[in-house]
């Protein structure tokens, strides 16, 4: 039975697999992924194509390391519904001025796993959500970025759903798992039929 290595240190990541009873081993992928993504961006690559092809990126370089385990690449964009990308926030103020521009608007969220073998792509799937952003008053902003900042630096969107981020949502459309990075059910099913998890 090959072993799964997430190609990640993302601790939602890490904590969903876990959760899920699914045994693996963590690793840093070891890319330069923010010089990929600015590539990939100016080629005027979409969200979603973008998403996955990082994901790749990351599991096909650890991989080629570790040639008979199957290693999982995950990663995930958001962009306004015009495609416009939204990326994490590097200071408090930026993250402020972003959730005024997300009140009372929809965005998608794009999560991409892919799991290579041998360093070549073996399976791959890409889900999203859409997240619909009910309006924020200036009071709620201040008080989401005192019990928030600098933790939600780190996240796209500048939101936790798992925590005091859900507050900030009147609907969602997809999966909890999605929007947390991971497409877990599809990948759950194809861990089963390499027979990782027992069917």
């Amino acid at each position: 039975m090959s072993r799964l290595i997430l190609a990640s240190q993302s601790a939602s990541r890490r904590a969903m697999l876990s959760a899920a009873g699914v045994p693996h081993d963590a690793m840093a992928a070891g890319v330069d992924e923010e010089s990929m993504k600015a590539g990939l961006r100016a080629e005027g690559v979409t969200p979603r194509n973008l998403a996955d092809a990082l994901a790749e990126l990351k599991a096909t370089k650890l991989s080629r390391r570790y040639p008979t385990d199957l290693v999982l690449g995950c990663d995930s964009t958001v962009a306004f519904d015009d495609g416009t990308m939204i990326d994490k926030a590097d200071s408090r103020e930026i993250q402020r001025d972003l959730l005024r521009r997300l009140s009372g608007t929809r965005h998608r969220l794009h999560s991409a796993a892919v799991i290579c073998e041998g360093g070549v792509p073996v399976w791959r799937h890409v889900d999203s959500a859409t997240l619909h952003v009910r309006p924020l008053s200036e009071a709620f902003i201040d008080a989401y970025l005192d019990a928030e900042w600098p933790a939600i630096g780190a996240c796209v969107g500048g939101y936790r759903i798992e925590g005091h981020g859900a507050q900030l949502f009147a609907r969602i459309e997809g999966s909890q798992f999605t929007i947390l990075g991971l497409p877990l059910l599809p990948l759950l099913d194809y861990l089963r039929v390499r027979s990782v998890l027992p069917s």
